[in-house]
C-alpha cells in the first residue's frame, strides 16, 4: 500500500465551500479557551449567516489542554461524522493537537469532507488531515483569534476562504519583518506548512509530508533567532527540504525582542542557500493583520510581483 502523504499532490480533496444556513462547529483540540474568547468570533460567524455550534467539550480545560485527550478527540469526530456540520473552525492553537490526531476517524473525514479552519498548534491537524484523507484546509484564524487582533480585512480574508472559490493571493508587505527575506524567482506546487514549530515536531512522524516540488510555509511568535536557527537547521538535516520549489515565509512575530541578530537575517541564511525561490514579508501568521490562505491546493510563489496565490481550499 502507497504512503498517502507521498502521492500526487494534485489529488487534493477539496470540501464544499461554506454556503449561508450551514452549521459550523467549534472545536477545541489544542488549548482551552474561555467563552469571552470566542463571543465576536461567533458574532462574526453568525453575521455571515452561518450557524455556529460550540462542540460540547470546546471550553474544558485539563491544565494546558482543552480537556483530555479522549474528549477532544471524540469532539472532533463527532463534527467529520454528523451530515449536518459542514464546517470545524478550531478555537484556538496551544499544544495539543498531535496528541490525538492518531484518534481521528479518518473514514469519515473522506466519506464527507468538511473544511477545516485554523493554525498555529492546528498546523498539526491539518497535516494529520492531509496524510489520512489528501483534506486541504484553511490557515487562518481560530473562532477565539476572531478579536481585537483580527481586524475588518483579516475577517473577511477568512470569509472568502471558508465560503467563496476565488484564488487566494496574498501580497508581501513592508512593514512586516520578514520582508527582506528574499530569493528571486517564481515557484508552483502544492503550498503545505503552517507553523514551523509543528513543521519541525512532525519530523519522524507519518504526517510530516513530502514536501518534494511543495511550496513550504512558515510562520512562528515567540521563538528567538537561535530557536528558528536551529529549528530550520533540522529541516535540512533532516533532508525534509531537499525537492522543495519554494518558501513563502509569513509573519515571525516577538522573535528578536532584545537579541542583537534579527530573525529576518537567520531566516535569509538558513533559506538563502536551498536554490530555490523564498518570498518573506507575508502577513500570515500570529501577527496583527493576519491573512488566511489554504494550505494543501496548488500555490503559485513569485517575488517579482512580491505575491502567493493559492487555489483555493473549497469547491
Amino acid at each position: 500500500m502507497s504512503d498517502p502523504a507521498r502521492t500526487t499532490p494534485a489529488t487534493a480533496v477539496r470540501p464544499p465551500a461554506l454556503r449561508p444556513g450551514d452549521t459550523v462547529m467549534l472545536v477545541s483540540p489544542s488549548g482551552p479557551t474561555r467563552p469571552e474568547r470566542v463571543a465576536r468570533g461567533v458574532e462574526l460567524l453568525t453575521g455571515w449567516g452561518l450557524r455556529p455550534v460550540l462542540a460540547p467539550n470546546a471550553y474544558a480545560r485539563q491544565g494546558y489542554l482543552a480537556g483530555a485527550d479522549e474528549l477532544r478527540a471524540a469532539d472532533l469526530n463527532a463534527a467529520f461524522a454528523d451530515p449536518e456540520v459542514r464546517g470545524v473552525i478550531c478555537t484556538r492553537g496551544g499544544y495539543g493537537a498531535q496528541r490525538i490526531v492518531d484518534a481521528i476517524d479518518m473514514a469519515a473525514v473522506r466519506r464527507d469532507p468538511k473544511v477545516v479552519a485554523g493554525f498555529s498548534d492546528i498546523t498539526a491537524l491539518q497535516f494529520a488531515l492531509w496524510r489520512g484523507a489528501r483534506l486541504a484546509g484553511v490557515h487562518g484564524p481560530g473562532a477565539a483569534w476572531l478579536d481585537e487582533r483580527t481586524p475588518l480585512r483579516s475577517a473577511e480574508s477568512l470569509h472568502a476562504a471558508l465560503m467563496t472559490t476565488e484564488p487566494v493571493a496574498v501580497s508581501a508587505v513592508a512593514e512586516e519583518e520578514t520582508f527582506a527575506v528574499r530569493v528571486p524567482g517564481r515557484a508552483t506546487g502544492p503550498l503545505l506548512g503552517g507553523n514551523l514549530c509543528l513543521v519541525v515536531a512532525s519530523l519522524g512522524t507519518p504526517d510530516m509530508p513530502d514536501l518534494t516540488g511543495a511550496i513550504l510555509l512558515v510562520e512562528d511568535v515567540q521563538e528567538p533567532p537561535y530557536k528558528v536557527d536551529r529549528m530550520l537547521t533540522q529541516l535540512r538535516r533532516a533532508g525534509a527540504l531537499d525537492g522543495l520549489a519554494g518558501v513563502a515565509v509569513g509573519q515571525f512575530t516577538d522573535c528578536a525582542d532584545g537579541w542583537s541578530v534579527g530573525v529576518a537575517d537567520v531566516l535569509s541564511e538558513r533559506l538563502g542557500d536551498l536554490g530555490v525561490p523564498v518570498l518573506g514579508g507575508l502577513p500570515i501568521g500570529h501577527g496583527p493583520g493576519q491573512l488566511t490562505v489554504p494550505v494543501g491546493t496548488e500555490a503559485t510563489l513569485d517575488t517579482e510581483t512580491g505575491t502567493l496565490t493559492v487555489t483555493p481550499a473549497v469547491r
